[in-house]
């Protein structure tokens, strides 16, 4: 009589078991079907109904283990093609965990597959976070952002600058410049002064730019301003489109000095009384040397000024 009880009830577990793969089988079919009558928005019905699967995955995994995605997957690549292999289950769950306690945000569903796919290998949640908003800003692609996660962007950042990203705190410019600042050196050209190195950013300016961070506009290359009788050169000016505001850059290749300082605050304060607009914000400095000084930037410092090295990649 027990014997036919615990087969009823195991007989009772498949049946629920095998309703989530059901499910989870009707919404790939959906999804298929999809993609080939309104290829317009598949990849947003596609992250949706990923999500989605996440979510069943999840479930069924926790009632009857963590084998269930090894389960399913054998059965739907048999039945619905290889692409929905044991992997490729794993990732929908990760989807669905890393977006289960707030609803699926207009954000996250313009995004595509493709990029979540290597979005997830991501181990550092805030990361991914970053990631999402700089591929709607920039508008990256699949391989962008690929180099920009191969970069290490997110880690070169200031540790301020992640913990206010962490608690959603208004950015500044310079919040965004990364740390150290890497600059294209194919031909592996040495750079013994500021002369060969201002010329590598130039051979690929869009590069600095965008390492630089969002909306910058190239104004000039030894930008010349005159202060008294003598003529002056700012390494490089721009303008950024996003924060409404001029940019001055500097270039040392040596470590970080006291006097570069003020150097970049007189430049500074020429385009502040000289070249903006009463429209504009204050003029943001980065000065960039071959090696910082903590020790003496903290007691030398201008909130204005971000301080950064540079590395020859």
């Amino acid at each position: 009589m027990n014997e036919l009880i615990e087969k009823e009830i195991k007989n009772e577990s498949l049946a629920v078991n095998f309703n989530y793969y059901n499910e989870i089988k009707a919404r790939i079919i959906d999804d298929e079907m999809f993609a080939k009558v309104k290829d317009y928005s598949k990849e947003k019905h596609k992250v949706i109904t990923y999500f989605e699967i996440g979510k069943l995955l999840s479930e069924a995994g926790g009632k009857y283990g963590d084998n269930i995605i090894e389960e399913y997957s054998k059965k739907l690549v048999i039945e619905c093609g290889k692409k929905y292999n044991k992997r490729t289950l794993f990732r929908m769950r990760q989807l669905y965990n890393l977006f289960s306690d707030e609803k699926v945000s207009p954000l996250v569903t313009q995004l595509s597959w493709s990029h979540y796919l290597i979005l997830l290998s991501v181990k550092n949640q805030s990361a991914i976070y970053y990631y999402i908003e700089q591929i709607a800003k920039r508008n990256l692609s699949k391989r962008q952002l690929e180099d920009v996660i191969k970069s290490k962007e997110y880690e070169r950042l200031p540790v301020e600058t992640r913990d206010k990203i962490v608690d959603k705190a208004k950015l500044e410019i310079k919040d965004l410049v990364p740390n150290p600042i890497l600059i294209k050196n194919k031909n592996n050209i040495e750079v013994v002064n500021e002369k060969t190195l201002h010329n590598l950013i130039l051979e690929d300016i869009e590069s600095f730019m965008r390492e630089l961070g969002n909306s910058f506009c190239f104004i000039g290359s030894e930008y010349k301003i005159k202060i008294g009788d003598r003529n002056n050169y700012i390494d490089f000016l721009f303008l950024n489109i996003k924060y409404n505001s001029y940019v001055v850059v500097e270039l040392k290749v040596t470590e970080f000095k006291v006097e570069y300082i003020s150097q970049v605050q007189k430049y500074m304060n020429y385009i502040d009384k000289n070249i903006k607009e009463l429209s504009n914000n204050s003029t943001i400095g980065i000065l960039i040397c071959k090696r910082e000084n903590k020790f003496v930037i903290e007691y030398c410092s201008d909130e204005r000024i971000a301080v950064r090295e540079y590395e020859l990649v």
